[in-house]
C-alpha cells in the first residue's frame, strides 16, 4: 500500500513508539538501507499458547493474537511497507518459527515477488524442553533473507562474504547457526518473550549491512538490533508498539552506550 499525506524522513537512531504500519506510512520510498525484523509469530490464542493437560502458558501476548485471515493480511501489510521504505536491492531479513515462517516466505516470494537468497536456521542448543511430550522439542527458528527487488532485477545486494568467512573460522559460513538462547545477562532490564541473543543479531548486522547504513526493525521489542548496530557502527531505526518494551529498549541502549551489560 503506498504511503499517503506528507512524507517525513525517518530520524536515525530514534525509537518510534506506535503501530509500525502507521509509522512507516509517514516515510518516503527508499529511505532505509535494510530491514531486520522479528515480527509476531501468531502463536498466542485467546488464553495464550498452552496445553489441555497443563496450566503452563508458553506465549500469552495481546500483540501476538490474530485470526487466520487477520494474520495473513497483517503480514502482507507490514512486509509491503518494508519493501516500500527499504531501498531497491536492500536486504530484508525476517525471523520466524514454523507458526509463520512459511507464510512470510510465501508472501515475499510469491505475493511481493522478491528474490529470496537464503533460509538461515538458528539452532538453540539450550532450547526449552517440550512440556507436552507429544512432539519433537522445538529447538530452531528460521530467518528468511530476501533482496528488495524481483529476481530479474536483484543485483549488488550486500553480503560481506569475507567477514562471514572470517567469523566461520576461515571456512564459508553455512546457513545453520548454533547460538545459545538469550542469556540472563541480556535480560537485566526485563524479559521479552521472543528476545533474540545479541550474538545472533550482531552476525546478521555484520554480514548483511555496511557501516553507517540505516537498518530498520519495525518490531523492536527489547531493542537488540539497536544495541548490535551501535556496537558495529551502523545507524538504526526502531518501531515498537508496547510501552513496556519501549522503556526496556531505552534502558538497554543507555547501558550499552556506557559499556554496561544488559
Amino acid at each position: 500500500m503506498p504511503a499517503t499525506g506528507a512524507m517525513k524522513q525517518p530520524i536515525a537512531k530514534h525509537l518510534y513508539e506506535g503501530d509500525c504500519l502507521e509509522v512507516m506510512r509517514q516515510w518516503p520510498d527508499g529511505c532505509v538501507d535494510h530491514c531486520i525484523a522479528d515480527p509476531p509469530f501468531g502463536m498466542s490464542k485467546k488464553r495464550g499458547l498452552g496445553w489441555a493437560f497443563s496450566s503452563h502458558v508458553t506465549m500469552e501476548e495481546a500483540w501476538d493474537r490474530f485470526s487466520k485471515d487477520e494474520f495473513f493480511q497483517f503480514n502482507v501489510s507490514w512486509l509491503s511497507e518494508v519493501c516500500r521504505v527499504v531501498k531497491p536491492n536492500g536486504n530484508i531479513l525476517t525471523f520466524g518459527t514454523f507458526h509463520n515462517i512459511y507464510q512470510l516466505g510465501f508472501i515475499l516470494q510469491n505475493v511481493l515477488k522478491r528474490r529470496v537468497l537464503n533460509s538461515i536456521v538458528w539452532f538453540k542448543p539450550n532450547a526449552q524442553p517440550n512440556i507436552t511430550a507429544r512432539t519433537l522439542t522445538e529447538s530452531t527458528e528460521q530467518i528468511v533473507w530476501a533482496v528488495n527487488n524481483p529476481p530479474g532485477k536483484a543485483k549488488k545486494w550486500t553480503f560481506n562474504y569475507w567477514q562471514a568467512k572470517e567469523m566461520a573460522g576461515g571456512k564459508q559460513m553455512r546457513n545453520l547457526w548454533e547460538i545459545p538462547y538469550t542469556p540472563a545477562s541480556e535480560r537485566a532490564f526485563g524479559k521479552h518473550p521472543s528476545q533474540k541473543p545479541l550474538a545472533l543479531v550482531e552476525r546478521l548486522v555484520l554480514i548483511a549491512t555496511n557501516p553507517d547504513e540505516l537498518v530498520l526493525d519495525p518490531f523492536a521489542g527489547s531493542g537488540t538490533l539497536a544495541v548490535a548496530a551501535e556496537r558495529h557502527g551502523r545507524r538504526w531505526l526502531l518501531i515498537e508498539s508496547e510501552g513496556r518494551y519501549v522503556e526496556m529498549a531505552r534502558q538497554r541502549l543507555a547501558a550499552a552506550r556506557t559499556g554496561e551489560p544488559g
